[in-house]
């Protein structure tokens, strides 16, 4: 249960950061809306997580990682924004450190 609140607060803040450019700097209703809704949405969850004794340092390094990625990608395929191959590479950096993250905190 602990890792389906997480995937929640990722793709509630993924939203969030995708509306926030949708928004139009908060001068169309809906995306901002979706925006402030989302974040509390994405904040929350990830609170309930931490509450669940998932350690901060893997809970924000997932919840952070998979955010970061999923908005590239997201803003690559529908956004028109680019994404070269060393950006990938960094995606992947990022991902392997998350990892190190959990592996190195296994008991």
């Amino acid at each position: 249960m602990t890792y389906v609140l997480l995937i929640g607060a990722i793709l509630s803040e993924v939203t969030a950061t995708v509306s926030l450019r949708l928004s139009d700097g908060f001068s169309k209703i809906v995306p901002s809306v979706v925006v402030v809704v989302g974040y509390l949405t994405a904040f929350t969850l990830l609170s309930m997580v931490l509450k669940r004794g998932m350690s901060i340092g893997i809970a924000y390094g997932i919840w952070a990682a998979a955010g970061v990625a999923l908005v590239a990608l997201v803003g690559a395929a529908f956004l028109g924004d680019g994404l070269t191959r060393v950006q990938v590479a960094g995606l992947v950096l990022v991902a392997a450190g998350v990892v190190a993250l959990e592996v190195g905190g296994a008991h």
